[in-house]
């Protein structure tokens, strides 16, 4: 039996003694809700150890990704420049073979078609609001020569409404830089990118060679005619000798066009005929041309040209 006390107020208290075996129970409790405390804030910090090792290790993953992704966008990119200036040359390579191989036919016989095709885009129609006549590009950023009188109407006046219409059909408003009156040379420019023609050295030029003339006879756009040099060192209405003569047929229309060799360089400009013979007709030789043009540029900007 518990043993029995008196409180102040007489009532008996009795007190309950806890037994070993009692106490044992309740400490092995508390040590294991200690244990399970501390075995839960342990394996709560390995999962979180764990998930910061883990957030690190794909975060770096990540970083390593982007890293590779530009890399191979960079690496992308360059191969992309590099194909397209492999295609420019390879398109430019293409070009000079197309070129090569038709003076290659020229030279071998009497086929200039493939001169004429390479050649013919290169020759303008200039029109005024007086007259009309023939150009050729002869500098690619749209450099023009012509013969002046083509530009001047019957008082010797500069015409006005100057146009030069391409082998496209675009027709483009020209700007006169200036003239050569006792070469019949003037130079024009329009706005664009074009191919060219190229200057032969005149001193090279042989009777009997043939050529061809492009131009615009009576109106007859980009009309092509074929014959041989007649003659080189011919005097002209200037007295000076520095003219081809060639049986190629040129009429009204022709003067400022160009005269072609089998090499597809331009060996004189065709500026006038002999009254009303046939195919008597004459072009000032290449190496004036570029003296004119080169005077009449280096006046206006103080270099030459070509």
């Amino acid at each position: 039996m518990p043993p029995k006390y008196s409180s102040s107020s007489g009532q008996v208290v009795h007190h309950i003694v806890l037994k070993p075996h009692h106490k044992w129970l309740i400490g092995s409790f508390t040590t294991l809700i200690v244990i399970f405390m501390i075995t839960l804030s342990a394996f709560s910090y390995m999962i979180y150890t764990k998930q910061e090792i883990n957030k690190k290790v794909l975060e770096k993953k990540i970083a390593d990704l982007k890293a590779e992704t530009n890399e191979n966008i960079n690496s992308l990119s360059e191969s992309m420049i590099q194909t397209k200036e492999n295609i420019g040359t390879i398109g430019s390579q293409i070009g000079v073979i197309n070129k090569e191989f038709a003076t290659l036919k020229a030279s071998a016989g009497e086929d200039f078609s493939g001169i004429i095709e390479t050649s013919v885009s290169s020759v303008v129609s200039v029109r005024t609001d007086v007259s009309q006549g023939t150009g050729f590009i002869i500098q690619s950023s749209g450099y023009i020569v012509t013969n002046a009188h083509v530009l001047s109407d019957e008082n010797g006046n500069l015409a006005s409404g100057i146009q030069a219409v391409t082998y496209e059909q675009g027709t483009k408003n020209a700007e006169f830089i200036g003239y050569d009156g006792v070469l019949d040379i003037a130079l024009l420019k329009i706005s664009g990118t074009y191919d060219s023609l190229n200057l032969g050295n005149s001193n090279d030029v042989q009777v009997g060679e043939r050529v061809i003339a492009i131009g615009n006879p009576l109106g007859l756009q980009f009309s092509v005619s074929q014959g041989i040099v007649s003659a080189v060192h011919r005097k002209g209405p200037n007295g000076l000798n520095y003219y081809i003569q060639t049986d190629t047929a040129l009429n009204r229309g022709n003067s400022g066009g160009p005269l072609i060799n089998n090499n597809g360089k331009v060996i004189g400009i065709n500026n006038f005929k002999v009254g009303d013979s046939e195919n008597i007709g004459f072009a000032l030789e290449s190496d004036y041309i570029q003296q004119a043009i080169n005077d009449i540029y280096k006046e206006k900007y103080g270099e030459n040209l070509i």
